[in-house]
């Protein structure tokens, strides 16, 4: 592990982990799920598309296979030694300035759901930095309830099996949750910090930053359509 990971996120397993905790590998074999095709809908034909915290191009490569023209921003090299197709961006996404305007901003992997509240501001104040008049930021948040009743594990039709095994508050509404992802031939696990957040608290935190949600683009309301507030 590097010695600049990020406070409460660690990882393990085979391979290089990220300073948030990510396995590279581990992201190389993780299917992208519906998540491109939630994005592609949202997002008029031929946008230009920022995305933060890109990860391996696990949607990278879906929305350039779409047609958008994606800049791809993760502060892990490691993690865009793997990204094609698409412009890369070495950079934290909290201090990034491209002077530049885009389309869509896209925010997934859950990164609102940050137990850090400023570091959560910071990622949305970069958001609304970027977005281009008439634009749209597309958010990925928890789902209501889902570091309850832990520990549960799905097994993905891939062949591997996802454990979330615990979630221990340490204070101030923040959990540390600890996940595993077994595959046949490497173990990898997980510990990041989460906040859940309830739409007003989701409302409030984007109104600082001169957003507003326009729509919930899925029925369990995780993916969100924010614009600038009228």
């Amino acid at each position: 592990m590097g010695t600049n990971t990020r406070t409460g996120r660690k990882g393990t397993g085979p391979g290089a982990i990220t300073p948030d905790g990510c396995a590279v590998e581990l992201y190389t074999r993780l299917p992208a799920a519906a998540e491109p095709d939630i994005i592609a809908a949202a997002v008029p034909a031929g946008a230009r598309v920022l995305e933060l915290g890109c990860g391996v191009g696990r949607m990278t490569h879906p929305l350039v296979a779409h047609g958008f023209t994606v800049t791809a921003v993760d502060e892990s090299r490691d993690m865009l030694d793997h990204v094609r197709g698409a412009r890369t961006v070495h950079s934290s996404i909290e201090l990034l300035d491209l002077s530049e305007q885009f389309d869509t901003v896209v925010l997934a992997s859950f990164l609102v759901n940050t137990g850090d509240a400023d570091e959560r501001q910071a990622l949305l104040r970069t958001c609304a930095r970027h977005l281009a008049p008439g634009g749209r930021v597309l958010l990925q948040r928890e789902g209501q309830g889902w570091h309850t009743n832990l520990p549960s594990e799905r097994v993905d039709p891939a062949g591997f099996t996802v454990r979330m095994v615990s979630s221990d508050p340490v204070g101030d509404g923040v959990n540390s949750i600890y996940a595993e992802y077994e595959f046949p031939d490497a173990t990898w696990t997980q510990t990041f910090l989460s906040r859940p957040l309830t739409d007003d608290q989701l409302d409030a935190a984007l109104a600082q930053e001169g957003l507003a949600v326009d729509a919930y683009l899925t029925d369990d309301r995780t993916w969100v359509c924010a614009r600038r507030a009228a």
